[in-house]
Parts: C-alpha cells; structure tokens; sequence
C-alpha cells in the first residue's frame, strides 16, 4: 500500500487551499480517510483518546451484517427456485441471488453517497462514513423485486430529509435506512406489501410457478388468518422464507448481534429491553385472546417478520436513539410494546418494527430530557437533607 499512500500525497497539494482542485477538497479527503487513517492529532487541551472511530464503527457495524446479507443472497435464488420447482445447487442459488441483490446495494451507495459528497461540497465540510452502514442496511431492508429507480428515490430523499437537513451524520432524528423503506411504504405500497414482491420472478406473469406456493411471508400469513401455514419455527429461525433480503435469518442476525454486543458498538440494554417489552406485550394479548393472532406464542412472534433485525441493527442506532442508560431501557421496552401493538392490532402494518422504532426514535430526545431531569431531582433533594 506504500505506492498508493505516496500516489496520494503527490496528488494531495491538489486539492488543498490554493490548488486546482480545491473545490474537491472534502472529496478527496473522503476517499483518503476511507483508505488510511487520518494522521491528524491533537496536542494540546483536555480530548477523549481512543482507538476506536467513526470509521471504525462503521466498519464493524457492517462486518456484522454480512452473515445476514450472505444468508440473504442465498436464500433469494432459494426462493426463486423453489417457487418454480426447479432443484439447483447451492452456488447457481447463490448466483442468482447476487445478481439480484448486487444492483440494489449499488444503487444505494451511489445515491446515497452522491448526496452525501454534494452536501459535503457545498457546506465545505468532510464527507462522514456513516452512510456505509446506512447503504448497506437500505437494501437488505427492501424486497428483492423492488425497482431500482424506487430504491435510488428513496435513498435520497432518507439522505436529504433525514440527515442533511438535520444537519448531517450525527445530527439526524430518524434512522435513515427505515426512512426509505418507509417512503417506498407508503409512495409506493404495492411494491411493499402483497405475496409476489418478496421472490423474485413472481411478479412476472410468464413464470410458472408451482401449485401451493404462494410466497406470502409469515406475518402476510397471520394478518390472514392462515395460521396452519406459518412456517415452523427452525425454517424462521434458519431463515428459509419469504421476506426482505437480509430479515429472513435470525440465526445470521443473532452472529451479527454478538459481534456488535462484543465490541461494544451497540447497546446491549436496548436489545434486551425491546425484547423484553414485546414478550410481555405477546404474553397480554394471550391473556386477552380476542382472536386468533392473539393466541401467537411470544417465540413464534419473535420469529417472524424483521423484529430480531430491527432490535439489533436499527433500534440501536447510537445516533437516533436514547443517549443514557435508563433511558436506553425504557426506549427498547417502548419499541418491544408498540411493534408487537401495531402488528397484531393493526394488521394494516404487519411490520410493526419500522413505525415503532421511527416512532421511538422522536421521543428519544424527550426521554433522556427527562431521565437527566429526574438524576438531577435526585441529587438536589440528597444535598438538600
């Protein structure tokens, strides 16, 4: 790497104060940050010194969702396949399902990021690594089928309405990556619900697909009141179902969650709360038992749809939600009640997930206000005795 390192610093007075290319300062600065470490210092004043940063978070964040996005690669020719009824191996599976998913991870980084550089270029400001989670979480979010065009549209408008204008990485209230999907949601709701968006080729009347298969999803399933054909819960928890690209397997979102709560880039207090809160909202509803979906044991819902995805890569977002620890506790719990709430109250929105953690993520400022106000109010009256 010493040829690249020297390559940049020749080309570097370039882009500096005064050279030709100065207007592409923090363009350049980005790709240079993004393949060496920065060699800026402090050397004077009281500074946090650690070896961990933005890039480093980033980076680890995204180490983390790669079992999900392999598993879901896969599983996107399996789908594919099985639907048809044709019996390949385990690499033409795989194939297929990369260059379906391939295309969607690349039109999120390049419409992402090329926001992201415009603002950078016009604010003078460095171009942050927070979207290198952000595109890759887009994409494994989203249907397999889903337009590209709907994915580029949706990227930017998350990238300008949720963070830019907030003020960039962050600054941002809401979580970006659930901000597309929920504009894809609502603009666009036939490419998000139904039974022929989430395997690919159903859409296309011309495939024949094999009797009995209707690739509706487990949470589709439910709202309809098929409970007899809810897959078993060793299929949801491998992940051989329907659903969004990287949602289906939880055995590769818990890999990623123990590679998050080891390093300490997410907030354990958060995952086990939210899990804790929608447990103990399943377990009213079976108390209630007004109907059938009611009746749904805590673990079959915990199985099903993108929970266990949304509690480990979006709720846990350092930026858009709570900041203290208590108030970490009560955000998870409030995102646990609400999704498992929305779900099974409302079978409008069978993923309850991304309105409650978009939900939570607005009250997150309000609830660490008061979680500080409340320490405060404890130390007063202790000094005051």
């Amino acid at each position: 790497m010493d040829f690249l390192r020297k390559y940049l610093d020749k080309i570097k007075p370039n882009f500096e104060e005064g050279g030709k290319f100065s207007k592409l300062r923090s363009t350049f600065d980005a790709f240079e940050t993004f393949l060496f470490v920065p060699n800026k210092v402090t050397n004077r004043g009281a500074h946090v010194r650690d070896s961990i940063d933005l890039k480093r978070t980033m980076s680890i964040v995204v180490i983390s969702l790669i079992p999900a996005l392999l598993f879901g690669i896969w599983n996107v020719g399996f789908q594919h396949f099985r639907a048809i009824g044709e019996t390949v191996g385990f690499w033409e599976m795989s194939w297929f399902g990369f260059l379906k998913v391939f295309p969607i991870i690349v039109v999120s980084y390049v419409s992402g990021l090329g926001v992201e550089f415009i603002f950078a270029q016009i604010r003078k400001h460095e171009v942050n690594e927070g979207f290198l989670v952000s595109g890759m979480l887009i994409p494994m979010i989203m249907p397999v089928d889903v337009p590209l065009w709907m994915v580029a549209v949706a990227t930017i408008f998350a990238v300008i309405i949720g963070k830019e204008v907030f003020g960039g990485t962050g600054m941002n209230i809401f979580n970006p990556a659930l901000l597309a999907r929920a504009f894809i949601f609502f603009a666009y709701p036939s490419k998000m619900s139904g039974d022929f968006v989430w395997i690919s080729g159903l859409s296309d009347t011309s495939t024949k697909v094999v009797d009995g298969f209707s690739g509706a999803t487990p949470l589709a399933l439910a709202a309809q009141n098929q409970f007899e054909k809810i897959p078993s819960l060793m299929e949801m928890f491998i992940g051989t179902i329907p659903g969004s690209i990287g949602e289906t397997s939880k055995l590769a979102i818990l890999i990623g969650a123990a590679i998050l709560i080891i390093t300490g880039i997410a907030s354990l207090r958060i995952m086990l709360s939210a899990i804790v809160g929608a447990v103990l909202m399943i377990l009213t509803f079976n108390l209630v038992g007004a109907n059938q979906y009611m009746m749904v044991s805590p673990l079959q819902q915990l199985m099903m749809g993108g929970f266990l995805f949304g509690v480990v890569f979006m709720a846990t977002d350092p930026v858009s939600s709570t900041q203290t620890a208590t108030g970490k506790i009560i955000y998870g719990f409030l995102i646990g009640v609400m999704s498992m709430l929305i779900r099974v109250v409302n079978p409008a929105y069978p993923e309850g997930m991304m309105l409650a953690i978009l939900l939570l993520n607005s009250f997150a400022p309000l609830i660490d206000y008061y979680v500080v106000q409340a320490n405060v109010n404890r130390r007063l009256k202790r000094t005051a005795k």
